[in-house]
């Protein structure tokens, strides 16, 4: 069963759909104040994230990107292995959450391999994010789920 296709699939359409709400979100965010979409319950919020989630390691972005590198080998490492449709899907979201962050982190201000990432969405009580974010948030409910439920990312075939 050949699941990499899933994989490489849900990682291209998170990081595209992430890279066109950032190019949107810089250019009709990055000059207006919040824009209450549903009053206080959900925002839109600009703001230049040079840290990791809850604006966690603001001063490591060096470290955060080379973290980013070294977990996509090792999905791709993983890649031909995977047997289960579900923790393609898993992974694919981990790596098109990371893939949007590591593009900002490479190619956006201050500088190669310490941009600053684009979040722009906000929720009462929670940091300001992006989809990248969101999808990696995903993956972890879905990949607690699939544990749960004891399915294995990567199958054992039985030689007889």
């Amino acid at each position: 069963m050949r699941v990499w296709r899933t994989l490489l699939s849900v990682a291209l359409i998170v990081w595209l759909i992430d890279l066109a709400t950032k190019i949107w979100a810089v250019n009709f965010l990055s000059s207006r104040a919040n824009v209450r979409v549903i009053g206080d319950l959900f925002q839109l919020t600009f703001v230049r994230n040079p840290g990791a989630a809850f604006s966690f390691a603001t001063g490591a972005t060096f470290i955060l990107t080379f973290f980013s590198i070294l977990v996509l080998s090792v999905i791709l490492y993983f890649l031909p292995k995977i047997t289960s449709k579900g923790w393609a899907v898993v992974l694919g979201l981990v790596m098109g959450g990371i893939l949007g962050n590591l593009s900002d982190r490479v190619f956006r201000e201050p500088g190669f391999f310490r941009g600053h990432v684009i979040d722009w969405m906000q929720l009462p009580h929670w940091p300001i994010f992006n989809i990248a974010d969101s999808a990696i948030v995903v993956a972890a409910l879905i990949s607690m789920i699939l544990s749960i439920r004891n399915i294995s990312p990567i199958q054992q075939t039985s030689e007889k």
